[in-house]
């Protein structure tokens, strides 16, 4: 009995899980991106791809990925067995880099 009183004291001292995150650190970058997107602060990835898949005749297209943190849209195609990735900025929709050939 002594012992357990003690440790009972040691988990009410322990610190706050890490789990207690503010509520916009679990918002996913889906939602985030969606309500970027509905504010206009970002172009949509219908308008990303209406920009870009013009301007790869040739190229099958593949999809997209977006990285939220930097608002920057990767748009990957294929030519002859050869992957190539268009990143775009997501706010301005303008190509700002490109891998492959």
């Amino acid at each position: 009995m002594k012992m357990v009183l003690p440790v009972l004291l040691l988990a009410l001292a322990a610190p706050v899980p890490a789990f207690a995150q503010a509520p916009d650190q679990r918002r996913s970058d889906q939602e985030r991106a969606y309500d970027a997107r509905r504010k206009g602060e970002m172009l949509s990835p219908r308008a990303i791809e209406a920009r870009v898949i013009p301007t790869m005749k040739g190229y099958e297209y593949l999809g997209f990925d977006l990285d939220f943190g930097s608002s920057v849209y990767t748009l990957k195609f294929m030519r002859d067995g050869v992957v190539v990735w268009v990143d775009v900025d997501g706010r301005s929709g303008q190509i700002i880099g490109r891998t492959g050939r």
